[in-house]
């Protein structure tokens, strides 16, 4: 591992004078566990990281609003954090359920929610879920703050729409009544490895009637993906065997499904087919 410089700023205004918008080889770090990763391999070689643990106010806590409505969550907030937060478990069980396969402990005790985001890998297991929630991310810069749906700060294979002097502050989760969602990750090999495909999915049921939903696919494409085409064809639809063909169906025909080392595109269709359908079911079946 080539040397580097390693800053740690106490505002905002002396971060964005550290970043440097020009220079690649500047970044922001977070809790760093992918980004130390990729510096080990020599994948990337920075010169200059500025560090934000000393930032606080929006860039940390979890908070619910007073009216239940919905959750601002810190950035630098630790996966432990929203793993063990009572109001999380209570209101948005489906973090908590995630969290059982996602990496390890030593992981969870460091990553941040806003680095995982900025990191744009689309094998991650919390940015479908954030997607699906439709979670709205606070982005801060030297020119001012945006809020943007989550999903718009993917772009590609570790591209974002973030500039390199931007940094994502906050989380804005809404929480629905009457929706419940789950997370499937399919993996070949251990619970906590990459997975093949991911699947998001929230829904507001009636009975066994689908009144609205979201559905992202993550893992088996270049970056969280929704599946507009499958929403459609279940929005509104009583649940059964054809509906949820068709559906799959849907899912496959609207994405390109890359082949890896987990699996090739074909296997992987096939997955989505499958999962789609169980995870519909499992949503119904928690509404007995």
């Amino acid at each position: 591992m080539t040397g580097f410089e390693i800053v740690e700023p106490e505002s905002l205004e002396e971060a964005f004078r550290l970043l440097d918008p020009e220079d690649p080889a500047v970044r922001p770090i977070g809790g760093g566990t992918a980004l130390m990763l990729m510096m080990k391999a020599q994948i990337y070689k920075p010169e200059r990281l500025v560090s934000l643990r000393r930032l606080d106010g929006r860039f940390s806590g979890i908070d619910i609003a007073a009216d239940g409505s919905g959750f601002r969550i810190g950035a630098m907030t630790t996966f432990s954090m929203l793993e063990h937060s009572p109001a999380i478990r209570r209101h948005l069980p489906v973090i908590a359920q995630t969290m059982k396969t996602l990496a390890n402990v030593r992981v969870r005790n460091v990553a941040s929610v806003g680095g995982n985001l900025a990191h744009a890998d689309p094998h991650l297991d919390l940015p479908p879920v954030w997607v699906a929630l439709g979670a709205r991310a606070v982005v801060v810069g030297p020119r001012g703050e945006r809020t943007i749906p989550v999903e718009a700060i993917f772009e590609g294979y570790y591209e974002t729409s973030l500039a390199n002097d931007e940094l994502i502050a906050e989380l804005e989760v809404p929480v629905r009544a009457g929706w419940d969602a789950l997370y499937v990750k399919v993996t070949t090999r251990a619970a906590h490895d990459w997975p093949a495909l991911g699947l998001a999915v929230s829904a507001e049921l009636e009975g066994r009637r689908i009144r609205d939903l979201r559905l992202v696919l993550s893992a088996a494409v270049d970056k969280p993906t929704r599946l507009a085409a499958a929403e459609a064809v279940l929005r509104g639809a009583e649940i059964g065997p054809a509906t949820l063909r068709a559906a799959g169906e849907a899912a496959v025909a609207e994405t390109e499904i890359e082949s890896d080392s987990r699996g090739s595109a074909a296997y992987k269709q096939h997955l989505l087919r499958v999962h789609l359908g169980r995870a519909i079911e499992a949503l119904a079946a928690k509404r007995v």
